[in-house]
This record gives C-alpha cells, structure tokens and sequence, in this order.
C-alpha cells in the first residue's frame, strides 16, 4: 500500500550547508518531521554540488512523517552571475546584478555559456528543446543586467 501524501514543502538551502537554524528547522517542525534526518540525507544528496550553491528542494511529506526529497538546479541568476564573475556581495555572500538593469552592466558572459546553463537547468525549465531554453536564460540575464556577448 502506497503512503498518504500530506503536502509538500518547498525551499532554498544551500548545497551540503543544511542546518536545523531557520529557515529549515522550523518549516520542517511545524509539521512534525525530523529536522536532524533532513539535514542529513540533503547534505549527503549534494556533497557532490559546490558548497554554497542554493539549491531549491522540494520535500514531500506523509502520513507516518517520513519526506521524500526532490533537488532542483540552482536558481539561473546565480549561474549567469557566477558566469559573468560577479564577486560575491553582502552577509549572505550572494552577487549582486546591476541595480538599474537595461541602463547599467553588471557582467557579461557568452552564447556559449548561455547554452551550457540552460543544458544544465533544461530538465527544470518549461522548454521543449536547448534553444527555447537559451531564450528563457538571455531574459534572466536581462533582468540581472548581465550583457551577452555574440
């Protein structure tokens, strides 16, 4: 017999750095799951990723308080940013885009390495082959102020 599913949970932890601090701990306690499990199996299931690298999880949860555990790629703005070498910035270590995109440049990067992120996030995004997919990722470059380069 199946598991009842209860609901799912959805979160951005950064790869192989789960904790029980906020936010993991108390969005997995309020609903009765083991927060020390948890962290265990996302930080054995992304010791493979770069360290800090957010990655969104989905955790779905039931009846007899086990999860299941579901990773995604990391967010597309962090890979062009980290493609176009913006240093990290401020206490949560992230780069920052430009603060006026369309007017000012925060980085560049190249066809070529718009191909090779959306081949990376192609299973997560809604396209059906690379090209739709590089168009997905020059809009992300766009609203972070990155410039692609031919």
């Amino acid at each position: 017999m199946a598991k009842k599913i209860i609901g799912s949970l959805k979160l951005q932890v950064k790869a192989g750095q789960a904790n029980p601090s906020p936010p993991v701990g108390p969005a997995l306690g309020q609903r009765g799951l083991n927060i020390m499990a948890f962290v265990k199996e996302f930080n054995a299931k992304t010791a493979d990723l770069e360290p800090g690298t957010p990655t969104p999880v989905i955790i779905t949860y039931y009846q007899d308080k086990s999860f299941s555990l579901e990773l995604k790629t990391a967010p597309a703005s962090f890979l062009l940013k980290k493609a176009a070498g913006l240093p990290p910035v401020g206490k949560r270590n992230r780069a920052k885009g430009s603060a006026k995109p369309g007017r000012d440049v925060a980085g560049t990067v190249t066809v070529a390495q718009i191909r090779k992120i959306a081949e990376a996030k192609m299973k997560d995004l809604n396209a059906n082959d690379i090209e739709a997919a590089m168009q997905i990722i020059l809009g992300s470059a766009k609203s972070c102020g990155i410039e692609v380069k031919g």
